[in-house]
């Protein structure tokens, strides 16, 4: 598979995901969640879901456990939106992309400062 068929898939599955999360899930668990990127293998068996989640650790947790928890649902609504012969296996995971660029915000705020 082309590295290029696989940053289309990743950005067709990032747009799909929002609407998804965002209109069918229904998981009280679910908090206010982004999908910050998606990943997906050159030959599209498995694709890493990358989401940032606002609120504490419990949150964050509760809104992992409940992603997983609806994965199933979540690839046939993606097999259904986007025709591939086989939908990619999923992982959520949290992105810490934008807690590290806030913690070294406040450092460098910090330093100016001083």
């Amino acid at each position: 598979m082309s590295n290029v068929r696989a940053n289309r898939v990743a950005e067709q599955m990032k747009k799909d995901l929002g609407e998804i999360v965002n209109q069918k899930l229904k998981d009280p668990r679910i908090g206010f969640l982004t999908i910050t990127d998606v990943d997906v293998t050159n030959d599209l068996q498995q694709a890493k879901i990358y989401v940032s989640v606002l609120g504490d650790e419990e949150d964050k947790e509760q809104t992992l456990a409940a992603l997983d928890n609806a994965s199933g649902f979540i690839r046939s609504e993606i097999g259904r939106r986007i025709r591939l012969k086989k939908v990619p296996e999923i992982q959520f995971l949290f992105d810490e992309a934008f807690e590290y660029g806030t913690k070294i915000d406040a450092i460098l705020r910090d330093l100016n400062r001083e």
